[in-house]
Parts: structure tokens; C-alpha cells; sequence
């Protein structure tokens, strides 16, 4: 457990610092009227406890992601105890704090908005839709994956076919969306959310604990023929980073960072409420991927488990870990953190449609018309996953790959804010270039995408990201400072 281990002190030692430097670029002020304050309706701008949104901004974004995702990433070995902790200090904290920090500061506008404003009407077009579609698909998955993992794991049926137990799952998940959708923000977002925190940290913390309780067997990084070696052949450029999405840098934070922007009263609660949940959700993935690690070396799951049926996993991992009760209640950890990201992902489309077809979301009649239509796409994609025999793979890499376009678009904004408030804007350049590799060579040689060759596409994504790099910084320097910042 040596590598683990190390990987733990990297993710919380390099928070503390890390976590410490960026605070100090942003120069939080204790005294500004944050947009909770400012343009409180009762609806989406409610000010919230610190606490309470911290909670929240936790569910929001840990969705099955960090769960899934390292469950399947751990095959490509120990390294991942290493590239998940350094990937998130520096990847998905600094982009989940610096997105809610300029939140903050442009009255909770919604991430389309601040893309036209720093990065010109151009780039806010392809992101709208991009985004959109992204919400959509996140939507789709945290209904599929909860409603499966709880006919599964909790009531023992099958989840091969659109069975009767299955719609009712989804339905009852579909409702509860619907109805968390339409009303205020704090009328079941603010009350039962801390009902939810408690499962997810209960599970998260038990399957810790239990990795050193029941002595689960993890391999060190340093072990002959282990590192990077993946048994179905996947390149850890850029399969890994692609996979394990979520518990090192997803582009879907920055979209419900400015649900919390919205509750949040003070600047200062910044760094506790985005760049240390977002440690918090690394946790989660470093925990969950070592139990996976454990369990295919004592021989309670396969490597063929973890590639295919990860969902089978968790409840292996969990009821092997905690008993029956114990389990039942780490299932229902991760089934919540799918459905309490899924519910915000879908406020948030509806609100960014809202503000791109000038619809006032104020009026109960045109919400409800728009969360309807919503709803109704949903549901339609929903069928297609769960009937064609490919549907769901498909959907989850679009999903996945979506996911980190995403984020080199809100890397690339938070690099212009960073350069025209003269801050250290590589700090957003680096990661920013980095996940454009990634999501470069991905679309040019998975099938979903071009079919390149990997040499083929390792050489055309460098070439992407090196323009990527340099547009940033000329476009920024091209224009003058926006209005109204700070």
C-alpha cells in the first residue's frame, strides 16, 4: 500500500500548498456583494450556509465518474495512485476554484455567457451547443447508471433488458429530476442534500477504511511489468485521462459551479466550497480505484469485471468490504452521487437554454414548457441506450471524451481572465494544453471519431495543443480588458 499512500500525501499535502497559492492569485475580498447577495430571488440566486453549499457542490459534481472511471482506470496499473492526486492539485481543483471564483465576480452568468465575454462570440457559439449536449448526455447516464446499480445491487433484478423494474426505477429517478428542476434551488437541493452528504462520506470513508481492515492486496508502482501495462491493450495516452475523467479534471464542474455562485456570501468560503471539494472527489477515486486493485489481486473480481461490468464491482467491492447492511449503504453512496449530479446538470441546461432563447425563467409556465421539452429528449435517449445492444458504450464515450472538451474550453477562459487581471496564466495554459492532447488524440483515432493511427494521431493532437497555447494568449493579448471585471 506503499504507492497508495503516497498518492494520498501528494493529494492532501499538495492541496494545502497548492490549494494556498492559487487563494492568494485570486485575492479574495471578504467585503464584495456576491451575486447570492446582490440579485437574491428566491429561486436560483438563495444564499446559502458555507457548509451546506459545500455539500451540495460535492453531489453536484462527484457523479458515478469517480467511481466508475477509477475502477476501470486502476487496469492500467499503480500509476494511477501517482497521476490521480498530482492531476487533480493542479488539474481539476485549480479549474473547479478559478471557474467558481469568476462566477463569483460576473454575477453568476452561466459558463456560455462567460465564454462570449472572454473568448468572443465565435467560441461562445461552438461551446453552447457543445455544452448543451454535454448536460444532456450527463442527464441520460446518472439516470441509467443509479437506476441500474439500484435494480442490481439492491433489489436483485435484472438489468440486461428494459424490464418493468427498470422503467419504474428510471421513472421515479425522471420525477424526482423534474421536480428538483422547477422548484427554488434551496426547497430540495438545500434540505435533503445533506441527508445525501452523509450517505456519500459514510460509504466513501467505509470502503477506506476497509481497504486496510480486510488487508486488500495493492501493487506497487514500482513492481516488475506493472505500470502502465492496461490487459486489453489501451493506450495510457489518452485512455487513462479520458477514463478517469472525473476524479482528476471534469469540464462539468465549471457548468455547476455557478449553481453554487449563486448561494455562496462571501468570496472568502471560495477555497473550501470548489478547490477542496473537488480534493474531496479525488479521494473518492483514489479509494474506489484501490479497491478495485484489491479485489482483482485477492480474487473477489476479475480484470474482465472491471473493463465490462464495473457497476457489478461496486457491489462486490462493498458488500465484501462492509457486510450486507454496510454495503447496502456504500451502494447507495454512489447511486446518490450519480443522481444529485444528475438533477443539477439538468437545472443547468434548462437554465442556459433559458438565457440563450431569452426565455424568463422567472415565469413558472415557460420553465416548466422548457423542463417538459427537456425531459422529453431525455427520455427518448434514454430508450436508446438501454434497447440497442451498443447504445450505452456509445453514449459513454461520447459522454466521457465530451466531458474533457469541456474543460480545455474552460481552461482556455480562465486563461484569458488569469492574463488581462496580469496572473500567472500558465497555471491554466498547462493543464489546458495537456487535456487538448488528450481529447485530441482520442477523437482522432477512436472509431466514434477519424480511426487515425495513434502515431498519426499523436502527432496532429501536438499540433493542436501548441495552437491551442498560442491562440489563447494572442487572442488575449488582441483584445482589450472586459468591462466590469475585477
Amino acid at each position: 500500500m506503499i504507492t497508495f499512500i503516497i498518492g494520498l500525501v501528494i493529494l492532501i499535502v499538495g492541496a494545502a500548498i497548492y490549494g494556498s497559492f492559487c487563494e492568494r492569485v485570486m485575492k479574495p475580498n471578504a467585503s464584495a456583494q456576491t451575486p447570492a447577495i446582490k440579485l437574491q430571488d428566491g429561486v436560483d440566486y438563495v444564499p446559502m450556509n458555507k457548509w451546506k453549499n459545500c455539500l451540495i457542490e460535492l453531489l453536484n459534481i462527484a457523479g458515478t465518474g469517480p467511481v466508475l472511471g477509477p475502477i476501470q482506470g486502476i487496469l492500467f496499473g499503480p500509476i494511477a495512485f501517482i497521476t490521480i492526486p498530482i492531476g487533480c492539485v493542479i488539474g481539476g481543483a485549480f479549474h473547479d476554484y478559478m471557474s467558481g471564483m469568476i462566477f463569483l465576480r460576473n454575477n453568476g452568468e452561466q459558463m456560455p455567457a462567460l465564454m462570449r465575454r472572454f473568448l468572443g462570440n465565435g467560441v461562445y457559439g461552438v461551446y453552447h451547443i457543445f455544452v448543451c449536449l454535454l448536460l444532456l448526455l450527463v442527464g441520460v447516464v446518472f439516470i441509467y447508471t443509479p437506476g441500474d446499480l439500484f435494480v442490481a445491487q439492491i433489489i436483485g433484478g435484472d438489468v440486461s433488458t428494459l424490464s418493468s423494474s427498470i422503467i419504474l426505477v428510471y421513472a421515479v429517478i425522471l420525477l424526482y429530476y423534474l421536480t428538483a428542476t422547477l422548484l427554488p434551488i434551496d426547497k430540495i437541493i438545500g434540505r435533503i442534500y445533506p441527508i445525501f452528504g452523509a450517505i456519500l462520506l459514510l460509504s466513501a470513508v467505509g470502503i477506506f477504511f476497509g481497504l486496510f481492515i480486510n488487508g486488500y492486496p495493492l501493487t506497487e508502482v514500482w513492481e516488475a511489468g506493472v505500470a502502465n501495462v492496461h490487459p486489453y491493450g489501451e493506450h495510457f495516452i489518452p485512455i487513462f485521462f479520458i477514463t478517469v475523467a472525473c476524479g482528476i479534471t471534469s469540464g462539468f464542474h465549471s457548468t455547476q459551479a455557478t449553481l453554487i455562485a449563486r448561494s455562496v456570501t462571501n468570496e472568502k468560503y471560495g477555497r473550501l466550497i470548489y478547490y477542496n471539494t473537488m480534493i474531496a472527489e479525488g479521494f473518492i477515486a483514489m479509494t474506489w480505484a484501490a479497491a478495485a486493485m484489491g479485489a482483482v489481486n485477492a480474487g473477489i473480481a476479475t480484470e474482465e469485471n472491471l473493463f465490462k461490468t464495473a457497476t457489478v464491482v461496486v457491489g462486490i467491492i462493498a458488500k465484501d468490504m462492509l457486510g450486507s447492511v454496510g454495503g447496502m449503504v456504500a451502494v447507495l453512496g454512489v447511486i446518490v452521487l450519480a443522481i444529485t449530479s444528475g438533477d443539477t446538470a439538468l437545472r443547468a441546461l434548462r437554465l442556459m437554454i433559458g438565457d440563450a432563447l431569452h426565455i424568463d425563467n422567472k415565469k413558472k409556465l415557460n420553465t416548466f414548457v422548457l423542463a417538459f421539452i427537456i425531459f422529453a429528449i431525455v427520455a427518448a435517449v434514454l430508450y436508446f441506450a438501454k434497447t440497442d445492444k451498443s447504445g450505452f458504450a456509445l453514449l459513454w464515450r461520447y459522454f466521457s471524451w465530451a466531458n474533457e472538451t469541456i474543460a480545455v474550453f474552460a481552461f482556455a477562459m480562465i486563461a484569458v481572465y488569469m492574463i488581462r487581471n496580469n496572473m500567472p496564466y500558465l497555471m491554466a495554459v498547462v493543464p489546458g494544453t495537456f487535456y487538448m492532447y488528450m481529447v485530441s488524440t482520442y477523437i482522432l483515432h477512436a472509431p466514434i471519431g477519424f480511426g487515425l493511427s495513434y502515431t498519426l494521431s499523436y502527432i496532429l493532437a501536438a499540433v493542436c495543443s501548441a495552437l491551442y497555447a498560442v491562440a489563447i494568449v494572442r487572442y488575449s493579448n488582441s483584445t482589450s480588458s472586459a468591462r466590469g471585471l475585477r
